[in-house]
């Protein structure tokens, strides 16, 4: 099947991207593996709200609701993004899984599971950084005799109430699955594998994004030096609870490593009151003990790994160590890569936002579309006049 340009994926960046692509009047086709839109977000845990305030976190062409609060619910997230796709009036091609991706220098040639085979012209990558669930492993794990469940299989704490869990992971999705489980009455430690920055969602009533959002234009060194002092007064020194501070600023953390900043929503306040307890790395498992790095072992009924996920893009996109870096993830955002008609959007989660970016990059995209169009209506509109008459 013959068509212009391919989308993959039809969550937030794939829908904002067709509806870029619109816009500029480019035909596309939209195609997703799931059999709905926005899947991965349908399929999050329960108590997942957005980190980011909903001003800065809108796709193109359509606000949150005035009546959402301001920080929405992965319901109203999904609602939204439903919202949207009628809005933006897309046709996404659902059920479609795209198993193989080659370019032959001028065209590309996309394999689907039982769907046949795209010709295109372009292939914009939307598929998300969460395809593929990492899961972390230790000397024993296999003989724990509780379950253990990966964050993407988690829903909600109903079913571990009383029970002791381990939280293995720092990042925001462990810390809120550690606030739901204490909520769902259960007995809650978390392991912190390494240094990790920790920021407050919101500074005096103020939401910290928007000062990241203010420093976005400065040196990185400089923004880091310019936002300890907030934290020291917001957060403060967690060391003596287990929580260490990397040696290098939050930025500059992101960019060499692309870990992002644990953006506190109360998890911290459970750790100092001693609701939450926080270990080291997991050295090995013995049975239903969980023995840590510094020596101290607990027992537990229950293991969750909040461990992160892969893009996983190499298996699919032939070529894919030309435009990817050490992590698996595009060098190249919102713009061609180095595969002519290749693009990527949505593989970015900056301190100023995903979501924010994902719409920055949707419009860059649709520029870069609306250019050559310009100039190919311009030849024709030249060529039906005719030569231009000398005076």
């Amino acid at each position: 099947m013959n068509v212009e340009v391919l989308v993959v994926g039809a969550g937030p960046a794939g829908l904002a991207v067709s509806a870029c692509l619109k816009r500029v009047g480019q035909p596309h086709r939209l195609v997703d593996k799931a059999e709905v839109i926005a899947s991965s977000w349908r399929n999050h845990y329960e108590r997942l709200h957005l980190h980011t305030a909903k001003d800065w976190s809108a796709l193109p062409g359509l606000p949150f609701p005035d009546d959402y609060p301001l920080y929405p619910s992965r319901a109203q997230v999904v609602a939204y993004l439903d919202r949207y796709a009628a809005r933006m009036e897309l046709e996404p091609h659902l059920g479609v899984e795209v198993t193989r991706a080659t370019h032959d220098g001028s065209r590309w040639t996309i394999d689907t599971r039982a769907h046949g085979t795209y010709d295109a012209r372009a292939l914009i990558v939307a598929s998300g950084y969460c395809a593929l669930a990492s899961r972390a492993s230790w000397p024993g794990l296999e003989t724990f005799p509780g379950p253990v469940v990966h964050a993407s299989e988690y829903k909600n704490g109903r079913a571990f109430k009383g029970q002791r869990v381990l939280v293995v992971g720092s990042g925001n999705s462990g810390a809120e699955i550690a606030i739901d489980l204490w909520e769902h009455g259960a007995e809650v430690a978390m392991v912190f594998r390494g240094p990790v920055h920790v920021v407050p969602r919101d500074a005096f009533g103020i939401p910290a994004q928007r000062m990241t959002l203010l420093m976005s234009r400065l040196p990185t060194r400089v923004a880091d030096r310019l936002s300890l002092p907030m934290r020291d007064l917001t957060i403060g020194d967690l060391s003596r609870f287990g929580i260490h501070r990397p040696p290098v600023g939050p930025l500059e953390l992101l960019e060499k490593t692309g870990r992002v900043p644990l953006v506190d929503i109360g998890t911290v306040a459970l750790v100092k009151q001693g609701a939450i307890t926080v270990y080291p790395n997991i050295a090995s498992i013995d049975a239903e003990r969980v023995r840590f790095v510094d020596e101290r072992a607990a027992p537990f009924d229950a293991i969750v790994l909040a461990t992160g996920y892969r893009a996983a893009l190499e298996r699919w996109l032939v070529g894919a160590e030309r435009v990817l870096d050490h992590r698996g993830l595009p060098r190249v955002h919102g713009a061609e890569s180095a595969i002519p008609g290749l693009y990527f959007c949505g593989f970015r989660n900056p301190t100023t936002g995903a979501l924010r970016e994902i719409a920055l990059e949707a419009d860059r995209i649709g520029e870069a579309f609306a250019r050559p169009r310009a100039r190919r209506l311009g030849a024709a509109l030249a060529h039906a006049r005719g030569p231009s008459s000398r005076v």
